[in-house]
């Protein structure tokens, strides 16, 4: 079986060779979402760029959750990888897939039922419900491959790989923009065109990836191995509390989102741009997440407890970073990125001013949560995801929520204070997590 151990050598480039290939990839998968706002905006009026920013929105929402649950597989594995033990590799896959199929069917139907009080719940904006519905509809028959896609990558990312991903997603980003440009464009389709290309090219890429996983890592599929009850429960024991942790972070975005859709079309669109945009730039300090939480893994697994804390520290120094550069970047870009993804229609430049001051001030969250996410993964390594979820929601109901709703009824006239409540959010996590790592060194192996 090929896998890449992480826990020798220059600890710097092993966390580049790992976190490099997983944030094109993870490039790649969102330009889905960005390429479907951006070429709806080209040829659709603001209430369709509404439509495919609330539905892609939520399909980010499972996206984010079933990659949480399918951290406990990367963990699992990597645990493995690290004690050099071959037989749980191929045990911790088995499960995994038996899982996660369970998991797909389940969702699948949920969300075809509830489709219609699911677009009540969101507040969406009346002009824009006929292709909300559409676009919703076509997702959710394609949470097979969002599952699929998540499953695969979590058991390469475990094995150490991540550049084979990277290549067979970019194959499905080809063939995304592709059809997004035909079925939007000449063939008129809007949201639902835009909605059946991301299906149909993620289709593509999991298909593609279960070749290279079973050509590449063939010793994972291993006959003799069979789905465990424990491996089971270790993985759900990591992936519940992070999906859970994930799915309260998006649902905050979606109550932030139905703030935004009942003060009007314009706000709807411009706050949906900027999630999109923010979603885009989230994709270092996400990267760095899977980086920490699959190296720390490894570490643990081979008694490293030194090189895991390691880790750590150098991708909160990664996040921090990178996140000043993006705040200092959007002060005077914002309004130009967010023209980037509106060309029709009469609110404009309103659209335009709103999200130039909505991502201004959210840009900071940035740097913020990308300290709080290493943390996270790190926690996840140790089987503390729970630590994660603590600090994850305490925030979300303090600050995120609260603060976007009481910006909205004390600022009316614009949308930087709603922008702040993120940043706040991820702060009051920072400090949470600064004490539960002191609190739980002994777990890591610290004194």
């Amino acid at each position: 079986m090929e896998t890449k151990s992480f826990t020798e050598g220059n600890i710097v480039r092993g966390m580049l060779r790992f976190s490099v290939p997983y944030l094109i990839t993870c490039f790649l998968q969102t330009f889905y979402g960005m390429a479907d706002l951006f070429i709806v905006g080209q040829f659709n009026a603001p209430a369709s760029i509404s439509a495919v920013a609330v539905g892609s929105q939520l399909m980010h929402m499972l996206t984010v959750v079933i990659a949480g649950f399918a951290m406990g597989s990367t963990v699992l594995i990597g645990r493995s990888v690290g004690a050099g033990n071959r037989r749980g590799i191929a045990g911790a896959v088995s499960t995994t897939f038996a899982v996660f199929a369970a998991l797909a069917a389940g969702l699948t139907v949920i969300l075809l039922l509830f489709t219609n009080p699911i677009i009540v719940l969101l507040k969406v904006p009346a002009a824009a419900v006929p292709e909300a519905a559409a676009y919703m509809r076509i997702c959710f028959w394609g949470v097979v491959f969002i599952t699929a896609y998540n499953v695969v990558s979590a058991v390469f990312r475990g094995l150490g790989d991540t550049r084979r991903p990277m290549y067979y997603v970019a194959a499905a980003g080809i063939l995304n923009i592709g059809l997004d440009w035909l079925l939007v464009g000449p063939l008129g389709m809007g949201a639902g065109g835009a909605a059946l290309a991301t299906v149909v090219s993620q289709g593509v890429s999991v298909l593609l990836g279960l070749i290279a996983l079973k050509r590449y890592h063939g010793d994972a599929f291993h006959r003799g191995a069979r789905p465990d009850r424990d491996d089971a429960g270790k993985i759900l024991g990591v992936g519940v509390p992070i999906a859970l942790q994930e799915g309260l972070i998006q649902i905050s975005f979606l109550v932030i989102t139905m703030i935004a859709n009942s003060r009007g079309v314009e706000v709807a669109a411009a706050v949906g741009i900027v999630e999109k945009v923010i979603s885009f730039l989230f994709l270092v300090p996400s990267a760095m997440l899977s980086t920490v939480s699959a190296l720390s893994a490894q570490n643990a697994g081979a008694g490293r407890h030194d090189r895991s804390r390691q880790v750590l520290c150098i991708g909160c120094l990664i996040c921090a970073g990178f996140g000043a550069v993006v705040f200092v970047l959007c002060q005077p870009l914002a309004p130009h990125i967010v023209s980037l993804f509106v060309k029709q229609g009469d609110n404009v430049e309103a659209v335009v001013r709103l999200g130039g001051q909505y991502l201004r001030t959210y840009s900071l969250d940035c740097m913020l949560a990308g300290i709080h996410f290493c943390f996270s993964g790190f926690f996840s390594a140790y089987g503390k995801s729970g630590y994660s979820f603590l600090h994850n929601i305490i925030s979300i109901i303090t600050f995120r929520i609260p603060g976007a709703w009481a910006a909205a009824v004390l600022f009316p006239q614009t949308l930087y204070a709603m922008g702040i409540a993120a940043p706040m959010g991820s702060l009051l996590s920072v400090v949470i997590c600064l004490v539960l790592y002191r609190v739980g060194r002994k777990n890591w192996g610290g004194a």
